[in-house]
């Protein structure tokens, strides 16, 4: 006869095997950059682990490496880039990567600590702008916008120093890491600096002296591998950053400095 201690083992052995496959939450490990990418992420894990996701966030202090640990399979996901600068690194690198979802707009703005108005701006002021191709063509777009230089039609979204074609006020261009524009306020008149940076700095967007038109092509991006696009895991993770708790977060942490793009 079976003893009873041997029947409850083999009974409780029977309960776990039953026991559903998808009870373990699936783990994501998501590259960001600190600040507001870093924090919307959180707020999206609560969201996601509900959805049998366990996001693992990790963050990166440039936008080179989340590229590159995405590419290399070190990463499932990454958030923190806008489509044209995410062309670029595609096309200069070969990554095979692609975005998936759209996530926020950071409208990219000019500060001073020795200006209130971009009309006291003096000949021969200096601007930092950032060194990477794409957010530095932006700064670019942006002093032309408000009139302070022209560029060559045909540099389209990514201009560089070389296609400023009028400079009537005969600025100086000095290009720098995006993550420096911060620092660089003390030693020019003008930094161009990305929101997400500025927030950590805790510069006040809506002071800024110069700020872009939210509506441009600069929205925020969800990335994956190519060969992962179309996994159940992808439309969950979309799902959960496009919640409505999600966007309650943004919208009450950054009133306005930034935007939702869903």
């Amino acid at each position: 006869m079976m003893s009873f201690t041997r029947r409850a083992a083999l009974i409780g052995a029977a309960v776990l095997l039953a026991q559903p496959a998808f009870a373990q939450a699936q783990k994501l490990r998501i590259g960001v950059t600190p600040g507001p990418h870093a924090l919307i992420m959180e707020a999206v894990k609560p969201v996601a682990a509900a959805k049998g996701l366990d996001i693992q966030i990790t963050e990166f202090s440039d936008y080179v490496v989340p590229n590159q640990a995405l590419d290399a399979g070190e990463l499932d996901a990454n958030s923190f880039q806008h489509k044209p600068y995410l062309d670029n690194q595609v096309k200069d690198r070969g990554y095979k990567i692609v975005a998936v979802a759209d996530t926020v707009t950071f409208p990219m703005a000019v500060y001073s600590k020795k200006l209130k108005a971009v009309g006291a701006l003096k000949d021969g002021a200096s601007v930092s702008i950032p060194n990477d191709p794409t957010n530095g063509g932006r700064a670019l777009l942006l002093l032309q916008a408000n009139n302070l230089l022209k560029l060559r039609p045909e540099s389209g979204l990514k201009p560089t120093i070389a296609d400023i074609v009028e400079n009537p006020k005969k600025l100086k261009i000095i290009e720098v890491d995006a993550a420096q524009t911060v620092r660089s306020l003390d030693d020019v008149d003008l930094a161009a600096v990305n929101t997400n940076y500025a927030l950590d700095a805790k510069l006040d967007p809506t002071a800024a002296v110069l700020r872009e038109d939210p509506k441009g092509p600069y929205v925020n991006l969800i990335v994956v591998r190519a060969a992962d696009k179309d996994k159940p895991w992808v439309k969950t993770l979309i799902e959960a950053y496009h919640s409505p708790q999600v966007k309650a977060f943004i919208n009450e942490k950054y009133k306005g400095a930034m935007l939702t793009a869903w």
